[in-house]
């Protein structure tokens, strides 16, 4: 066999060709369209920053002026509000469909008390450069998204507690008790009902159509504060956002009774998650469930791959590693998400996640959606890195 191999191509290369180009970027926009669902009626504010792309600025107001909508777009120095400003909420207040990137859009209760009387929101989180409409991610099919997380939400046992628990290779052990009340409040959401496009009244959906309903999060106990959830065990996170690569030492993160009481490991980067996690929360334990997210892309937010999870950890203290290193991340130096690729999930008795794959993925019901918009395997599992 011949050793010379210059110029060997043995895969095929992306096309380029303008036609081809063109009828990507239209599927992009069906999404778009569908996602920014301006009614004629509609009083539209954008919470925005002055680093997002003026170009989606100007995208979304346009598509909204064609509607009829004059939007407020209300530019703040950053994204990092933890909870709306008082200057603010007037405008806020009287909106019907609001468009944010700010932090506090998830958690503040006062968004929470506007949408509970029908506001509907999209986040850009993951839209904050036009040029994303040309991504694999920003033209996956929205419907075939929600029939995935509905797949997955008829995993969890209904009408009885269970335990939601994770393990891996590095020896993560965790639980986190579930009552039958606590599984209905969480899967009563527009996302976990797989509703991708804000319709209904009180809707919330992320744009890009990446960042899924959360596997767990505090609606489960209806945001009360005060409420102790039962998560206890270990966890072993391969990485974290803030750091450049993943850990190369391997870190526990101990929870008893809801909050981290110990970081275990040596080195530098156990020292900077011990002083940065113990008394933090979990808030959140998000799952991507996008196929075409980049598995490996973890800033800002986590990775949005199919099965990849981060552990949304809000922090007892302002961070000042996270001051240092992301003076100006989306999220505020309150906040820490900490991501495995590899984590096997089971609600009960039945697997959500195996080895870092959402079982959910080669549900019939799913596989014979994605047959409607091309070849399922290619659609549902062939993830880019």
């Amino acid at each position: 066999m011949s050793d010379n191999l210059k110029g060997y191509v043995g895969l095929p290369q992306d096309s380029t060709l303008p036609t081809v180009l063109t009828g990507l970027y239209f599927e992009a926009l069906e999404n778009f369209t569908r996602t920014f669902a301006f009614r004629a009626d509609d009083r539209v504010v954008m919470l925005l920053d002055r680093k997002i792309d003026p170009l989606v600025i100007h995208a979304i107001s346009g598509l909204a002026r064609a509607r009829g909508v004059r939007p407020w777009v209300i530019l703040s120095d950053t994204t990092q509000h933890t909870e709306i400003p008082e200057e603010v909420k007037p405008i806020l207040s009287q909106a019907t469909f609001v468009v944010s990137s700010w932090f506090c859009s998830i958690i503040d209760p006062f968004c929470i008390g506007l949408r509970k009387k029908g506001q509907r929101w999209v986040k850009v989180t993951y839209f904050r450069d036009l040029g994303l409409l040309k991504t694999p991610q920003a033209r996956f099919p929205i419907d075939l998204v929600g029939e995935i997380i509905r797949a997955t939400a008829a995993r969890y046992p209904k009408g009885q507690d269970f335990d939601l628990k994770f393990r891996d290779p590095r020896g993560t052990d965790l639980t986190i008790r579930f009552t039958a009340e606590m599984r209905e409040n969480l899967l009563a959401s527009n996302r976990w009902r797989g509703k991708m496009t804000p319709d209904e009244p009180g809707a919330y959906v992320h744009y890009l159509p990446t960042h899924g309903p959360n596997l767990y999060d505090r609606t489960s106990v209806k945001d009360d504060e005060h409420i102790v959830v039962p998560v206890n065990g270990m966890v072993y996170p391969q990485c974290a956002v803030g750091f450049g690569e993943p850990f190369k030492e391997r870190i526990g993160v101990e929870f008893k009774d809801d909050r981290i009481v110990a970081v275990h490991g040596e080195g530098k980067e156990a020292d900077i998650l011990r002083d940065m996690l113990v008394g933090g929360r979990l808030i959140e334990l998000g799952c991507g469930f996008n196929p075409k997210a980049p598995r490996h892309t973890i800033y800002p937010a986590g990775s949005n791959s199919p099965g990849a999870l981060h552990y949304g950890i809000d922090l007892a203290k302002p961070c000042d590693y996270i001051r240092r290193v992301m003076p100006e991340w989306e999220e505020p130096p309150i906040h820490m998400d900490l991501v495995s690729f590899d984590t096997t999930v089971t609600a009960g008795n039945t697997p959500l996640i195996e080895d870092g794959f959402l079982c959910a993925l080669r549900d019939p019901s799913v596989v014979e959606m994605a047959k409607r918009f091309g070849d399922p395997v290619d659609l549902l599992e062939a993830w880019p890195d």
